[in-house]
């Protein structure tokens, strides 16, 4: 996560950190480097080029460390003009309150000489805007952005993660040629949703005009099984190098899986861009309607949010937006938050990143995780960008869980003990302690009752702090948080 010794949001007021989206076509942009040679972008992309941009500071520390790998270098030495000629690299100095002093290392807001053997173009921005006009933003120091011909970021994010040679090098076969025919329409992205929870699916399609004259035409064709599914159209006056969005019809009581879409248009030059892939996950159904969120965030616990929405798109649950971030790397678990929903309902989990590169795995082992009432997972994960959003449906309300909502857990805060109180029906129970790491430090059991029961917990050997108090019954596992002092 935040990875700078000073983010350029300080400087410009800037709220928001993630970079322009991989996707992005990009406009034109001219510069001139600090030896007085003026640069086109669209100039080395017509030229079949595929175009590197490291925006840094000279006083970033992180941007200092990538600067000392050598990749940057390496890479436009191996692949640039005295190379393959295969790609244009550039590193910009995106800080304006920067000079040249600073950019040779005898300023007062540098880490060093940036200048000194270093073979690529250097630009010294005065004016944020001469770049971000283009479209590429400047959100935070080291951001790179890598651009093929047809003018698409094809990636982006903090330098020192994808600006190795060998990533690098491994993106130069992903960029397809510069438009040369008058007619070439290509499948940019699959824009729909990866996942479904219930119902009729809207595949979305995002094209472009690969081709020399505009684009007045397209249909787009969704398959799976080799059994056509969805269509939709595209009619207009596409230029070369613009994309559209073309929204299929809907696929009635879709069930997820491979689907396939073909884009073509009269006279299509080249039938090795109309495709692309998607692979649409349906939302695993819960127990129950009791749901609990576990998070465990990474050094820069700030950062991290997440919300629990309905169907209408209202939320009913959140958390986070306000943990305090740790002083080194590593990971916190935070303490797991039950939901109570609607039974039968569909509902969606985002969990954001105001950074835009997840809570894992570079700063702390970072993860997050929906539960049901039986201890089942719906959905997981850690690493994404700057948000991931996945669905799950919750089930019926059972008698299980009818008597664990009656659990309660008092007093809280807690100083002698920790009494929890349950409706038990005819049944075996494990009641729990648990640290904030996850660990049991207490445990009853108590089996074969019915009617309400009470466990108490001594605290005097619990040290002052945040514990998990968690009921097993039947394969149904149901927390609640408590304090100690």
């Amino acid at each position: 996560m935040k990875k700078l010794l000073f983010s350029l949001a300080v400087l410009t007021g800037v709220a928001a950190y993630a970079q322009t989206p991989v996707g992005t076509v990009v406009s034109n942009f001219t510069l001139t480097d600090i030896n007085g040679t003026s640069h086109s972008l669209f100039n080395y992309l017509d030229q079949g080029k595929m175009v590197v941009i490291d925006v840094s500071a000279t006083w970033c520390g992180p941007c200092w460390s990538y600067h000392g790998t050598g990749a940057l270098n390496n890479f436009y030495n191996q692949f640039g003009p005295s190379g393959t000629n295969q790609a244009m690299v550039f590193f910009v100095e995106g800080d304006p309150q920067t000079n040249a002093a600073d950019l040779n290392g005898s300023g007062a807001n540098t880490q060093g000489d940036w200048v000194t053997g270093e073979n690529m173009p250097i630009i010294d921005l005065v004016n944020q805007a001469s770049f971000e006009n283009s479209g590429m933003t400047i959100d935070y120091f080291p951001e790179m952005y890598v651009i093929c011909p047809n003018r698409t970021i094809i990636a982006s994010g903090v330098a020192g993660a994808i600006g190795t040679v060998a990533n690098l090098t491994s993106l130069l076969g992903q960029c397809p040629p510069p438009a040369s025919n008058p007619a070439d329409v290509a499948a940019l992205n699959y824009l729909g949703s990866l996942s479904h929870c219930e119902g009729s699916y809207t595949p979305s399609v995002q094209i472009q005009n690969n081709g020399t004259s505009p684009l007045t035409s397209a249909t787009v064709t969704i398959t799976q099984g080799g059994n056509t599914v969805s269509t939709g159209t595209y009619s207009g006056n596409l230029a070369t190098y613009g994309t559209a969005n073309v929204t299929c019809s809907a696929i009635p009581n879709f069930t997820g899986g491979a689907l396939n879409v073909t884009v073509t248009t009269t006279g299509d030059a080249s039938a090795a861009n109309n495709n692309a892939n998607a692979n649409i996950a349906v939302a695993l159904i819960a127990a129950s309607q009791y749901v609990t969120v576990n998070i465990t965030t990474d050094r820069y616990a700030s950062e991290t949010a997440w919300t629990i929405k309905n169907s209408s798109g209202t939320t009913v649950a959140s958390g986070g937006g306000n943990w305090q971030d740790m002083a080194a790397n590593g990971q916190t678990v935070r303490t797991p938050v039950q939901v109570t929903l609607s039974a039968n309902q569909c509902y969606d989990f985002e969990i954001t990143d105001t950074y835009g590169d997840g809570i894992c795995c570079q700063y702390g082992n970072g993860a997050y995780s929906v539960t049901d009432a039986t201890g089942a997972t719906l959905l997981s994960g850690g690493e994404f960008g700057d948000s991931e959003k996945k669905p799950f449906k919750t089930g019926a309300l059972g008698i299980n869980e009818e008597n664990f909502a009656a659990m309660n857990v008092y007093p809280n805060p807690a100083t002698d003990a920790i009494n929890v109180s349950f409706e038990a029906v005819n049944a075996d129970y494990s009641v729990d302690v648990l640290d904030i790491q996850g660990r049991v430090i207490a445990s009853q059991a108590v089996n074969n009752v019915n009617g309400t029961q009470v466990v108490s917990f001594a605290t005097e050997n619990m040290a002052k702090g945040n514990y998990i108090v968690r009921i097993a019954s039947n394969g149904f596992t149901t927390t609640k948080s408590v304090v100690v002092r």
